[in-house]
C-alpha cells in the first residue's frame, strides 16, 4: 500500500427521520440560545418550521432574526448584505436550512463572523460536509478552503427531502456522485477517502432510480441522503480537479444552475481524465449497475434512468460561449491527473453544451 496522509474533518452528524426535532437540544448543547435562521426566498416556509420546532421544545431559545435571500453560487453582494444584517441583531449562532445555496451562505457568514453554524440540508448537495466556500463576484467564482468554513453540526432529516421533486432529486444526487467521482482520482486521495466515495456512489446509484419511480419512497430517500453524506465527506478531505473547475466557471461566469451543470459535466470530465486514471475507472465501474466494467457506460446508463437534461444549451448557454469558458477554465486550472489542454477542454465543453452522450475518445 502506498503511503498517504488523511485529514478527517471535524464535525457532528445527527441522522434520521424526525431529527430536526433535536435542533433545540443541539443549540443547548453548544450553550447557545439566539440563532439566525437562514434559507432561500423559495424555501422561506422552512423558517416557520424551524420557529415551530424551537418554540415548542425550548422557550429559552429565541431566534435573533431571519434572512431569506440565500442565492445560487453565493454572490458576494448577498453575503455582504447578510453580514450587515448580522450586525443589527444579537445572534450567537447560525441555523441554515435548504440546499447548497443556503449552506454556502451559512458558511460565508460563519467564516466572516465566527458564529457556530448548524446546517440542515434538504437536498443532496453535500456542501455541508466540505470546508470549501465558493463565492461569485464580478462574474467569476472563486473558492477558499479553511477548517473554519465547515459547519460544526449537520442534521440530516430524511423527512425534509420527501417533497423534493424527482427531477431536482436526480440532479442533486448526480451532483453528489460527481463529488465522490472526483475524490477517487484526487491528487491527495487515499484508501479511506476511496472507501467513502465508493460507498456513497453505490448508495446513490441504487437509490436515485427508485426515487424517480417513487419520489415518496422513504427507504430510497434515506439511502440517497446517506450516500450524499458520504460523497460530500469524501470530497471534503481532498483537493478538487477539472470537473469542479469547469462547474465553477460555468456557474460563476455564465450563471448556469449548479446541480444541473454538475450532472452534465460529470461523464465528460471523467472521459477526459480516463486515460490517466485506470484504477479509479475500474473502482467506479464496480459500483455502477449495468456498467459491464466500463465506468463511462455506467454513468451514461444511470443518467438515462434519471431522465435528466444532458445539454448546457437547454439552460441558456450559447455556443459562442464555449471558447471563452474553455479559456477561463484552462487559465488557472485545478490540480488534475491529466494535463489540461485548451483545445481538448474546449471540445469537452462543446459536448456538454450540445448534450452529447459521453464517450471515451479524448
Amino acid at each position: 500500500m502506498n503511503t498517504f496522509e488523511y485529514d478527517a474533518n471535524p464535525g457532528r452528524v445527527i441522522f434520521g427521520s424526525g431529527s430536526i426535532k433535536k435542533l433545540p437540544d443541539e443549540i443547548r448543547r453548544l450553550r447557545l440560545s439566539s440563532p439566525l435562521l437562514l434559507t432561500t426566498p423559495r424555501q422561506a416556509n422552512l423558517i416557520d418550521l424551524l420557529e415551530s420546532v424551537l418554540s415548542s421544545s425550548s422557550p429559552s431559545i429565541k431566534p435573533a432574526g431571519t434572512f431569506t435571500k440565500a442565492t445560487m453560487h453565493t454572490p458576494y453582494h448577498i453575503t455582504q448584505e447578510a453580514l450587515s444584517y448580522v450586525q443589527t441583531i444579537t445572534a450567537d449562532c447560525i441555523v441554515s436550512i435548504g440546499g447548497g445555496s443556503t449552506t454556502g451562505l451559512g458558511k460565508a457568514i460563519s467564516f466572516n463572523t465566527g458564529l457556530p453554524h448548524i446546517s440542515i440540508p434538504t437536498t443532496y448537495a453535500g456542501s455541508e460536509m466540505t470546508a470549501t466556500l465558493g463565492e461569485t463576484k464580478d462574474g467569476h467564482k472563486t473558492t477558499r478552503h479553511d477548517r473554519k468554513i465547515l459547519p460544526g453540526t449537520v442534521i440530516y432529516d430524511v423527512d425534509l427531502t420527501t417533497s423534493l421533486p424527482a427531477s431536482i432529486s436526480a440532479t442533486s444526487g448526480a451532483n453528489a456522485i460527481a463529488h465522490a467521482v472526483e475524490a477517487l482520482y484526487a491528487p491527495n486521495g487515499n484508501p479511506i477517502t476511496n472507501l467513502l466515495a465508493l460507498e456513497g456512489i453505490k448508495a446513490l446509484a441504487e437509490s436515485l432510480p427508485q426515487i424517480i419511480q417513487d419520489p415518496t419512497s422513504q427507504p430510497a430517500r434515506e439511502e440517497a441522503q446517506y450516500g450524499a453524506w458520504l460523497c460530500g465527506t469524501s470530497l471534503g478531505t481532498v483537493r478538487m480537479s477539472l470537473h469542479h473547475k469547469l462547474c465553477h466557471v460555468l456557474g460563476g461566469s455564465f450563471n448556469l444552475p449548479h446541480s444541473e451543470t454538475h450532472t452534465i459535466v460529470l461523464p465528460h470530465a471523467l472521459s477526459y481524465n480516463a486515460p490517466a486514471i485506470p484504477g479509479a475507472m475500474a473502482k467506479l465501474a464496480s459500483v455502477l449497475p449495468g456498467s459491464d466494467g466500463d465506468a463511462i457506460k455506467g454513468l451514461n446508463a444511470l443518467l438515462e434512468k434519471l431522465r435528466v437534461k444532458r445539454g448546457l444549451k437547454e439552460f441558456g448557454m450559447r455556443e459562442e460561449d464555449v471558447q471563452s469558458a474553455a479559456e477561463i477554465a484552462a487559465e488557472n486550472p485545478y490540480a488534475n491527473p491529466r494535463q489540461v489542454d485548451l483545445e481538448l477542454v474546449k471540445e469537452l465543453i462543446r459536448r456538454c453544451w450540445a448534450g452529447e452522450e459521453a464517450r471515451a475518445d479524448f
